[in-house]
């Protein structure tokens, strides 16, 4: 071979040249990746969120079981078949149970809650805005342990939300990791509460949706595996306990014609009517209850009292009413029972979230919904008897629509509806009626349930968290403090005119007072001596604070 030969191996290097690169460079963008998602925290996040679906799966099966024990005491039995149970029970007992619990809630909630009342989905909500801050473990607990006495002594409320809130809580011990951002820390608590909707419903795929829909308000890429993966393992932790059966075990319903479908319209109408009305009674009994001066012990007391009135003539309005909702799908119940119990159980709810009694609202919209669909269904049989299905269709097509009204949440309640009742055919009814329902209430309250509760305290997160924001960053958090080697001028006259701020304003106030006299610079007072400057704030400088909150959930929501 000649000197000017090429040589074996300086071939295969020049052949193979092309490939090596390709490696080279799926090599480096891989690592870079790898990179990103270490710096955003999101390792962390995926090793996390196995653990908290099976600690929240956990959870919701010790916390299905403790209402059981509690209700064994006065009903005799640990299942849903409340209405069944309470047919054997002395009056009195039924009137006096809740009243007796009710004493007790009110005891713990004096002694033991910090805010004198228990928690839900909406505070869920505010701490998502707050990247996963303001969710205590041991008030977490005590509030879930209240929720358990209540409903287990017969409380007209869902266990549901609260166990949203516990799963979140779960979830959020979590966000202690090194390295995390608000985004991973958001995450976690996504992850705990889809887990505890669907060990709750044995629904995975609601509970990943409501995780998104209503927590973390987006769909990125990037959040629905880990959040998925907790979803899954919550899910088989609560079936391998309870059994893989739906909430609700129905006969098959079919739509009988598509002439029907200008019913189904109509019945999103009545629902969309149902939802409001719940609501408004929600909002309007606690504010009377608010106006009522009474001592926070006897509040849940008085309220358990006329909750038992109430369940002396409407037995079915106790607990969580699965029982009842589940004869109103079977075509088990009659019109006027089913209107009489619409008024009964809006009335016993509102009394007993208004008395202080731990619940959410989930199963009372299933009902109510359950009952004004099967209602709708037997008055359309009567008008229409040749096309109208049975009044059990109607009824599962009115959970859908109530709830997902009153929860603000189409998607993932349409699921949760399909996964309780196993009734994937009846889609195209069920889209409708949910898409009328919601789009009505929606033009009317222009809010959910849970952003109203925030609303009434002061929270307003419906167009964004970007907004809290600016009420909950301080001008302390972005002004510029005098150097310490600096003296501090001399005294500040606040009545001289000139414009100035105070360190405990608010983002909004600064940016209100910089657009109305036009500095671009102005000086900062301290909060409690309005004489003395603590520093200056700048207009650039506040608007960054502004524009980095709405980049981050911006970016947030499409990673």
């Amino acid at each position: 071979m000649s000197d000017d030969a090429p040589k074996p191996v300086s071939l295969l290097r020049w052949m193979t040249a092309p490939l090596r690169l390709a490696l080279a460079t799926v090599l480096s963008t891989s690592r870079m990746n790898l990179r990103a998602l270490s710096d955003q925290g999101m390792t962390w996040v995926w090793a996390a969120a196995p653990v908290i679906g099976l600690l929240v799966g956990a959870a919701a099966v010790l916390f299905r079981e403790l209402i059981g024990l509690v209700q064994l005491l006065w009903l005799g039995t640990r299942s849903e078949h409340v209405v069944t149970a309470a047919q054997d029970i002395p009056a009195w007992v039924i009137l006096l149970a809740p009243a007796l619990g009710g004493l007790v809630v009110g005891v713990l909630l004096k002694l033991v809650q910090p805010m004198q009342r228990t928690f839900s989905v909406a505070d869920v909500i505010e701490a998502r805005a707050k990247a996963g801050e303001g969710l205590s473990f041991w008030p977490g607990l005590s509030s879930a342990l209240i929720t358990v006495l209540s409903l287990g002594s017969g409380a007209s409320a869902g266990r549901e939300g609260p166990m949203v809130h516990l799963g979140a809580t779960l979830g959020a011990q979590f966000t202690r990791l090194p390295r995390l951002t608000a985004a991973s820390r958001r995450l976690l608590l996504a992850c705990g509460v889809a887990g505890a909707v669907s060990a709750s419903f044995n629904a995975p795929i609601a509970g990943l949706l409501f995780a998104h829909e209503v927590v973390l308000g987006h769909y990125a890429l990037s959040a629905i595996a880990p959040v998925a993966v907790a979803s899954v393992l919550a899910t088989i932790v609560a079936r391998l306990w309870f059994g893989d059966v739906a909430a609700f075990v129905i006969p098959a319903h079919q739509v009988t014609s598509y002439w029907e479908f200008p019913a189904f319209a109509l019945l999103g109408l009545t629902c969309a009517a149902v939802a409001i009305l719940f609501q408004y009674s929600l909002i309007g009994t606690d504010w009377l209850a608010r106006h009522v001066t009474l001592r926070i012990w006897l509040r849940p007391a008085l309220g358990g009292l006329l909750i038992g009135a109430i369940a002396l003539v409407f037995p079915e309005i106790l607990g969580v009413g699965y029982e009842t909702t589940d004869a109103a799908l079977r075509n088990q119940l009659g019109l006027d029972l089913m209107l009489m119990l619409l008024v009964a159980k809006t009335a016993a709810t509102s009394i007993t979230l208004a008395s202080r009694f731990g619940g959410g609202i989930f199963s009372p919209a299933l009902y109510l919904g359950a009952m004004a669909g099967g209602a709708f269904g037997l008055i359309a049989a009567r008008v229409f008897p040749e096309l109208a299905s049975s009044e059990g269709l109607y009824a599962i097509l009115g959970m859908g629509g109530v709830a997902a009204a009153v929860l603000g949440a189409p998607l993932s309640t349409t699921v949760i509806v399909f996964e309780l009742t196993g009734g994937y055919t009846l889609s195209l009814a069920l889209l409708l009626t949910v898409s009328v329902a919601v789009g009505l209430t929606q033009a009317i309250l222009g809010r959910s349930y849970f952003h109203w509760q925030l609303e009434m305290r002061g929270l307003s997160l419906s167009a964004g968290s970007h907004l809290y924001l600016r009420d909950r960053v301080k001008v302390r958090d972005f002004m510029d403090p005098l150097p310490e080697q600096q003296e501090a001028p001399d005294p500040f006259d606040p009545e001289a005119g000139t414009p100035f701020l105070r360190d405990g304003d608010t983002l909004t106030m600064a940016l209100r007072t910089f657009d109305e006299c036009g500095e671009a610079n102005l000086p900062v007072v301290d909060s409690g001596d309005p004489q003395r400057i603590v520093g200056q704030a700048r207009h650039v400088r506040s608007l960054r604070f502004f524009n980095h909150a709405l980049i981050e959930e911006a970016t947030e929501s499409h990673r």
